[in-house]
């Protein structure tokens, strides 16, 4: 029996090995990846259509605090400018009743 032959099995098997590695890390991003897209998912489907309008405001405001300290790039941050801004403030009925231009008497 000579020594070639199982030296030359032990670099196929080690190749074969490193084939089943990077399939294996290849595998495990790819899981990865997909429950990061589905975590975006519920996020974004909680702030748009939740019916906890208390969740999603609570939600909206810590996203607004957390994501310009973890988005490094501008182009990321442009991905999320619509989430990133401040809410519209609503208007309350009494402020909008009287704004000053009634034409009643002035002081």
């Amino acid at each position: 029996m000579s020594a070639k032959p199982i030296r030359e099995r032990l670099l196929q098997l080690e190749a074969r090995k490193q084939v089943l590695v990077a399939r294996l890390a290849k595998q495990e991003r790819a899981h990865d990846t997909r429950r990061k897209i589905l975590i975006g998912a519920l996020v974004l489907h909680r702030l748009q259509q939740s019916g906890d309008t208390e969740l999603s405001r609570r939600l909206g405001d810590w996203l607004r605090a957390e994501l310009p300290g973890f988005l490094t790039r501008e182009g990321d941050r442009a991905l999320f400018a619509d989430i990133l801004q401040p809410p519209a403030p609503t208007a309350s009925p009494v402020e909008n009743e009287d704004n000053g231009e009634s034409g009643g008497p002035q002081e």
